[in-house]
């Protein structure tokens, strides 16, 4: 079988496990998101694109975003970015202040919650409107200039984010977050309320699947070194607490997100997309990790 036939395949064999998942509630706005939703996308680094389901509706990316936000930073920052922050699984929920205190306000790694924050708070201090810079960028990467923050999103989540309030606030304490926290916070929630579809998100990391090069341009974002490194960070933490998991049934560096959405990558070869808001006990799309599983069985494809 060919990609296209493996997606199609793919979708018919999961569409069973859908009720068994929950659409996030958490966040208010997340939780009117229709749960049949599915869709997958495979760009491959010579340009062929494949397609299932409903690949141009947009979706809240949620922590995808968490990927744009530390490649910015770490283009500019280099190495020195691990001063302020670890590179080590964390062990615990993705937004747990129990950690935090025993290591002293250094998040274990840049896609928990706790991570995340300090990266916008380098951020606000990288540029005079990292908002724009980072929108600019994802649009570039997914070459698609309608990309834009859902600000009801944002402000829903702002309502519903006193846990990470109180993580930045903690951080602040220990000098770790060096802008205002209600700067910080304002930013990570517009952030993460990017809007973007599943044929948009599989184009838009592959700058990562070509080592830090994007394929149909030539335009370097990251070196090797630095495109390598992101892909360990997302197979060992982009999963919070299912990494492990996912690195064993799948075998592909990803990061997922509340939104029901999945993006991974084989370095070299392909970059692949995933929507199904539904998600499982570990707060990642039940049907994404069942699909993202039996691509890489069907076509034997891994980074293993």
């Amino acid at each position: 079988m060919d990609i296209q036939q493996v997606l199609e395949l793919i979708h018919s064999e999961v569409l069973p496990f859908v009720p068994k998942g929950k659409v996030a509630s958490y966040i208010p706005a997340l939780a009117t998101v229709p749960p049949n939703r599915l869709a997958i996308c495979v760009h491959t680094n010579e340009g062929v694109v494949y397609s299932v389901g409903d690949v141009s509706i947009p979706f809240s990316i949620q922590s995808i975003s968490k990927v744009f936000g530390f490649t910015l930073a770490y283009k500019i920052l280099g190495g020195d970015i691990w001063k302020r922050l670890g590179k080590e699984p964390s062990g615990n929920s993705f937004n747990s202040l129990v950690q935090l205190e025993h290591e002293q306000g250094i998040p274990r790694n840049p896609f928990i919650n706790a991570g995340a924050l300090v990266i916008s708070d380098m951020l606000l201090s990288l540029y005079p409107n990292p908002q724009q810079v980072l929108l600019d960028f994802v649009r570039r990467m997914a070459n698609e200039p309608s990309i834009n923050y859902n600000y009801d999103v944002a402000k829903s989540e702002k309502g519903a984010g006193a846990r990470n309030a109180a993580l930045a606030y903690f951080m602040k304490s220990f000098g770790n977050i060096q802008n205002s926290v209600e700067d910080v916070l304002d930013f990570y929630f517009l952030q993460c309320s990017l809007e973007m579809s599943t044929l948009c998100l599989s184009k838009s990391f592959q700058y990562l699947a070509n080592h830090g090069v994007v394929p149909s341009t030539s335009e370097q974002i990251l070196t090797i070194s630095q495109a390598k490194r992101i892909s360990a960070l997302m197979i060992t933490s982009g999963l919070y607490n299912e990494s492990g998991d996912f690195a064993y049934r799948v075998g592909m560096p990803a990061k997922s997100g509340v939104g029901g959405g999945i993006v991974a990558v084989i370095p070299k070869k392909l970059s692949i997309c995933v929507w199904s808001p539904p998600l499982n006990e570990f707060g990642n799309s039940l049907v994404g990790i069942e699909a993202l599983e039996r691509f890489t069985s069907y076509t034997g494809v891994s980074i293993f």
